[in-house]
């Protein structure tokens, strides 16, 4: 006789936890980190840290969430469901800033710290006080560091003009702490290059310069993709390849919205 066995539990897929700020507008920040996530096959949580007005056209103003909020979510999660990534995005203030970089150092999981200082509009999300406590607290604690050029120059003094500096921005962030280093070079001419360096050992990431400005979210789904793919398993350099052609894909579909920059199209692989 056939025996009834109970259904198999479903297993979670790889656990992902970005602590960033909201995005009205869906293209930057906690919204294109969960779409992103979903997008990679893991399971994306979230621990918001400050929220936005925003639209395509910038960023109308923004409200940090009480460091006592932004601790009471991470201890919800880590302390529950726990986690095989994090990813950090706009912490705007030294005293989040400071209470994420204690709950990255307490953990073992990899962690992709996107050192958000400014909007794509140009916005200021990061109070000025609060660049130390990046330096000194969060970046130490992180796994792979990805700043644009204009992070670079904020954080270390270090101004890039061409792609022969990003070896110079990548030693001078490295050196305030993190285990990997991805300097952002998009905002130069030609072809757009980024450059992953671990203390000794460089890789250079290259792609095609889409004709679109539809580029809203790029930073924070670069960063997040990254995570995803270290929660897969995969090892630094291989995570940042997948990120890179994941994230180009995304600013090649990207779409207008309202009547500024559009957002990049995360779901650009279910859609092709």
């Amino acid at each position: 006789m056939q025996q009834n066995l109970p259904p198999s539990r479903p297993q979670a897929p790889p656990l992902v936890l970005t602590i960033a700020g909201s995005d009205s507008g869906g293209g930057a920040g906690i919204q294109a980190d969960l779409k992103t996530m979903l997008a990679l096959g893991v399971h994306g949580m979230s621990v918001v840290a400050a929220v936005t007005a925003q639209n395509s056209l910038g960023v109308q103003g923004y409200w940090e969430l009480p460091p006592e909020a932004v601790r009471a979510q991470l201890d919800s999660v880590l302390s529950d469901i726990g986690v095989h990534a994090i990813k950090t995005g706009m912490l705007a203030s030294t005293a989040l800033v400071e209470v994420v970089a204690a709950a990255l150092a307490a953990s073992d999981a990899p962690a992709v710290v996107d050192p958000v200082g400014v909007s794509k509009h140009g916005d200021a999300l990061l109070a000025r006080d609060a660049v130390q406590a990046v330096r000194e607290a969060l970046l130490p604690a992180a796994t792979v560091v990805t700043p644009n050029l204009y992070e670079v120059e904020l954080l270390t003094g270090v101004k890039v003009v061409d792609e022969s500096g990003l070896r110079e921005a990548a030693e001078a962030v490295h050196a305030l702490g993190p285990r990997w280093v991805l300097i952002k070079g998009g905002h130069l001419p030609g072809e757009p290059a980024d450059l992953l360096f671990d203390g000794e050992r460089e890789h250079r990431f290259t792609a095609p310069r889409h004709d679109n400005r539809h580029t809203h979210g790029t930073g924070c789904t670069l960063a997040s993709a990254i995570a995803s793919h270290l929660a897969l398993g995969e090892d630094v350099p291989a995570a940042v390849g997948r990120a890179k052609e994941y994230v180009t894909g995304a600013i090649a579909a990207g779409f207008p919205l309202g009547a500024g920059i559009g957002p990049v199209d995360h779901g650009w692989r279910l859609r092709g």
